[in-house]
């Protein structure tokens, strides 16, 4: 006769005990005192990332200046291994606030550069950060007219109203907006036509290897179309291969961006210049 089978009781691990969300929480709080100690200790930097005109590209339309932080051996973490996990907190509003004043300090310095700075919507009510910007305007007022300010599809959503108003106040200043990542599939329509961004960042999910996924060209075409009917400028993002910029120039992109042209680099080529002169080289 063949052995009944018993089932074994298996104990009900609560959320707190469960072994994968304790790892989880282990990273987050490694991650958040990462990146505390680093702003504490301003272990901050700004990578920079070209942005390629279609019409030409060997010339660069502007550069984005994306947020480093230095982890306590000196390795150079980039802002996606952390931003997601302080973004809502103290920490994403400090980060923004060092983004930017790094930046405006890059424009101040030269003169010739256009430049993007990353921030979220949140941060549109956080003093410190506002002050960082007023103090920048106030010494040079020229600043503002080669700034661009970049806010998620995601984020904007978010506050959507404070983004309108905050897009009214400052883009008189002559400062830019441009909405990351769009295509993502946050904005809700019936706010899109009050943004009224200058620029729009086409997601990189459409646009990675676009030459061979009629689907993804379709739906870029459309998100062309829209910036285009709003009269704002378009970028892809996620550039990497000749194929895919060949297609994007067909489709009708403004600019393109990506590691097809370059990856971001600490080290500009106007940085190096400074140094190569203060050394006497």
């Amino acid at each position: 006769m063949a052995r009944p089978f018993h089932y074994k009781r298996v104990p009900v691990i609560s959320g707190s005990d469960n072994p994968l969300n304790y790892a989880v929480g282990q990273i987050e709080k490694t991650t958040l005192e990462c990146v505390a100690d680093a702003i504490k200790h301003k272990q901050t930097l700004l990578a920079y990332q070209p942005v390629m005109r279609t019409d030409n590209q060997k010339v660069v339309a502007f550069y984005e200046g994306l947020i480093r932080v230095l982890d306590p051996s000196g390795r150079v973490i980039p802002a996606k291994d952390f931003m997601p996990e302080v973004e809502n907190t103290e920490a994403g509003r400090e980060i923004d606030v060092l983004a930017l004043r790094m930046g405006l300090r890059a424009l101040n310095n030269n003169p010739n550069l256009r430049l993007s700075i990353n921030m979220s919507a949140r941060s549109i009510g956080y003093q410190p950060w506002n002050n960082t910007l007023n103090r920048a305007l106030n010494r040079n007022t020229a600043i503002g007219e080669r700034l661009i300010l970049e806010i998620t599809e995601s984020s904007a959503m978010h506050v959507p109203e404070l983004v309108v108003d905050f897009m009214d106040r400052l883009q008189p200043k002559g400062i830019c907006f441009a909405m990351d990542d769009f295509g993502s599939g946050q904005t809700a329509i019936r706010y899109f036509k009050d943004f009224l961004f200058d620029m729009l960042k086409i997601d990189g999910q459409f646009i990675q290897g676009i030459a061979g996924n009629p689907d993804n060209q379709a739906l870029t075409k459309a998100l062309i179309s829209i910036a285009q009917h709003f009269d704002m400028l378009t970028v892809a993002e996620c550039v990497e291969c000749h194929e895919d910029a060949v297609m994007l120039t067909e489709l009708g992109v403004d600019c393109l961006q990506g590691y097809f042209f370059a990856a971001p680099t600490t080290r500009p080529s106007w940085m190096r210049d400074t140094s190569m002169r203060a050394a006497g080289q």
